[in-house]
């Protein structure tokens, strides 16, 4: 008697399987601090398909209203969040590090996912198109990204000479004519403190918006942007809103650094804070620093 042919087992047969029916053919890799929204409709685009339409595939619930990737962010369980890095054959440690801002998964043990609006303020960048164009499967759709949690709120990608800081940006800008952009980014190699960051943030946009210091050298900077960018001056909203976190990057880097040196719970002297101020001038590359009183400066040099 013939004994019977034994044929491999089947995926579903298989014990310990991910996932029941063969992973996706192609392979979408995500950007660093990629959105999921993000990343699941380039994962999408790639099979032709709507974002729905591949969460319905995988058997994922999905609740909310998706709009563009950058305007909303999915909210993903753990069991959708599993099936997702099965079909992407990407496995689910090195999706979360790529999609680090990803909110944290719902406690439902089903598979759900929920489209969540974001606010303005904390919506992601438009990707470097370059970067993401060499992520297989190298179709130009776009990317969202978000900044850099201990920098400025801005997307600048040094090797390619791109950058972004709006998301009513829907296009990188070419900063190729701003080298000290891509210098500030490579030098900052210890990332300023939290509370520093806030406090330089805070000063050069209020710099910026009253035309304090520096106005002739950030007015300069956006003359070159929208010169190398004339797709600006067609934007939703006006080039000096939306390049603010750009055009005030480098300076911002600069305060923030010098906040730090700051003794800590301890009040500077009028001589030091002379001192401190004829400093900073030194690293702004201005021949002087004379803050009026009421300048926000004044008022974290007299914070303990």
């Amino acid at each position: 008697m013939t004994a019977p042919t034994r044929t491999r087992p089947t995926p579903a047969e298989r014990p310990g399987t991910m996932w029941p029916s063969p992973p996706g053919a192609l392979r979408v890799r995500p950007l660093p601090r990629e959105t999921a929204a993000s990343y699941l409709t380039r994962l999408a685009a790639a099979y032709h398909l709507a974002p729905a339409h591949l969460l319905d595939g995988l058997h994922i619930t999905a609740t909310g209203t998706p709009a563009a990737p950058h305007a909303t962010e999915l909210h993903l369980s753990c069991e959708a969040a599993r099936r997702l890095a099965a079909f992407t054959r990407i496995p689910p440690a090195h999706l979360d590090r790529a999609l680090t801002r990803r909110p944290p998964p719902a406690t439902a043990p089903t598979a759900t996912a929920r489209w969540q609006p974001l606010a303005p303020a904390v919506q992601p960048l438009r990707a470097c198109t370059t970067c993401t164009l060499r992520r297989p499967p190298h179709h130009a759709a776009p990317a969202w990204i978000h900044p850099a949690p201990d920098l400025p709120r801005a997307m600048i990608c040094t090797r390619h000479q791109q950058a972004s800081s709006d998301p009513r940006q829907r296009t990188p800008l070419d900063i190729r004519t701003l080298p000290e952009l891509t210098h500030a980014r490579l030098t900052a190699r210890r990332p300023p403190t939290t509370a520093s960051l806030s406090w330089a943030t805070t000063i050069t946009t209020r710099w910026y918006d009253h035309h304090q210091h520096l106005h002739n050298r950030w007015h300069t900077r956006l003359h070159q942007l929208t010169t190398a960018n004339p797709h600006l001056t067609h934007g939703p909203a006006s080039p000096a809103l939306t390049c603010r976190n750009l055009i005030t990057y480098p300076e911002t880097l600069t305060l923030a650094a010098t906040l730090d040196r700051l003794p800590r719970h301890t009040p500077l002297t009028r001589t030091q804070q002379t001192a401190f101020l004829h400093h900073l001038a030194g690293r702004l590359h201005l021949p002087r620093l004379a803050p009026a009183d009421h300048d926000l400066l004044w008022q974290r040099l007299t914070t303990r």
